[in-house]
């Protein structure tokens, strides 16, 4: 992943964190912060997956790639929610 990959990645990841929590029915009680850390990273994941299948570059929106990306950051504020409700 070059440089611009990974500027883009960040600016898509605090996106996709935030339709993530909006995945997850519910209140979450972790911060808006914690939300675009997990997006950023959600998003660099599912790049990274999106490309080990295939499916990262296609002609148009890469809608495959968009969604396992929100899928991740649904898992990650949903898991990060439930680690500080344990508290």
């Amino acid at each position: 992943m070059e440089v611009d990959g990974i500027i883009s990645a960040i600016v898509i990841g605090i996106v996709i964190g935030v339709l993530g929590r909006l995945v997850v029915p519910g209140r979450q009680r972790i911060g808006i912060l914690w939300t675009i850390v997990v997006g950023i990273i959600a998003a660099l994941i599912g790049s990274a997956l999106a490309g080990a299948f295939g499916v990262a570059d296609t002609k148009g929106v890469d809608w495959v790639e968009w969604l396992i990306q929100i899928g991740l950051a649904a898992l990650g504020v949903a898991a990060l929610d439930r680690s500080k409700a344990g508290r």
